[in-house]
């Protein structure tokens, strides 16, 4: 069977989610680059994959998905259904809590880092001024987000270190962990990274994410500079 086709650029957040799911679930792909620079995106071609001019999309055979999320689901209920919270040692509560904490990261979570990664990292590069106005409420809206989280991961009895929605006693990491990575992983390359050392078991749970071969080799083509600073500009 021939394998799956991710088209995008590795520096994307969205990009990252879904192969982090892919190499979590062991499946056989490749990356088509696409250059945002040259405006790959925008080329009929791609058009015809995704009308929004976007990435990631996704081939599987005959099938076409774009959105990160739902690749990400497909992904992993295909191939690695206890990260969804189904499967052996699942069940439709644990899938539902998945799901919740998947739109919490969506919502909540990435609504309050996104400015913090564009304004810090990003809008230097690309002739635009950092709004510190918009730095500073983004990071109070973090604090209050990472509350929630400190809240949640401290009431198993995982041990040193538990996952959102990873079942009963909240040691099987799922989905909704997973989405986090890209997005935090450029968050602590920002002045305000060491926020994360306010709430000890957001910082362990960072840590075990980080630990995983997984995240390792998808952030290892994720540098913080995207690409601006080394030339090697998507």
């Amino acid at each position: 069977m021939a394998p799956m086709k991710v088209y995008g650029w590795l520096v994307s957040p969205w990009m990252a989610k879904v192969l982090v799911c892919l190499e979590e679930a062991g499946v056989e792909y490749e990356v088509v680059p696409l250059s945002l620079t040259n405006g790959d995106h925008r080329r009929p071609e791609h058009l015809a994959r995704n009308p929004f001019g976007q990435i990631p999309v996704l081939e599987d055979g005959d099938l076409t998905l774009y959105q990160s999320h739902a690749i990400a689901r497909y992904v992993i209920g295909k191939h690695k259904p206890e990260l969804l919270g189904l499967g052996e040692g699942g069940s439709v509560e644990e899938s539902a809590m998945v799901d919740m904490w998947l739109e919490v990261e969506t919502h909540q979570y990435e609504a309050a880092v996104k400015p913090i990664v564009w304004h810090c990292l990003v809008h230097q590069h690309v002739g635009l001024e950092r709004d510190q106005g918009v730095v500073d409420e983004s990071v109070e809206k973090l604090r209050a987000v990472l509350e929630v989280y400190e809240a949640r991961l401290s009431s198993s009895s995982a041990g040193r270190y538990s996952y959102l929605a990873g079942g009963g006693s909240g040691d099987r990491v799922s989905l909704a962990d997973l989405s986090h990575v890209p997005l935090m992983h450029y968050f602590t390359a920002t002045e305000y990274g060491g926020v994360l050392g306010e709430y000890p078991r957001v910082k362990a749970w960072w840590e075990a994410l980080l630990a995983r071969p997984s995240v390792k080799k998808v952030i290892a083509g994720m540098p913080t500079d995207f690409g601006f600073g080394s030339g090697n500009l998507p």
